[in-house]
């Protein structure tokens, strides 16, 4: 699984783990994502959509008609 949210374009961001002798290793960063289907009316059918938490907080502000013009504006497919 890919750690990408279709809608915000969250990546993993990367960096180092730092022990308690100071000693660094990379790590990695990974934004929350989850999939979750919502039904998509203009359509009649369902979607299943890669969101991070907080990009699933702004599919319910703003509704999934226009989270759905956002992700195809930004080139996506849905």
């Amino acid at each position: 699984m890919s750690a990408h949210c279709q809608l915000t374009g969250a990546e993993p961001g990367f960096g180092n783990a730092i022990s308690h002798s100071h000693r660094r290793t990379p790590r990695r960063f990974d934004p929350n994502i989850q999939h979750k289907r919502y039904r998509l009316p203009s359509e009649g059918r369902n979607v299943r959509l890669t969101l991070s938490v907080r990009a699933i907080r702004t599919v319910d502000s703003i509704g999934i008609e226009a989270a759905v013009a956002r992700i195809r504006a930004r080139g996506g497919k849905v």
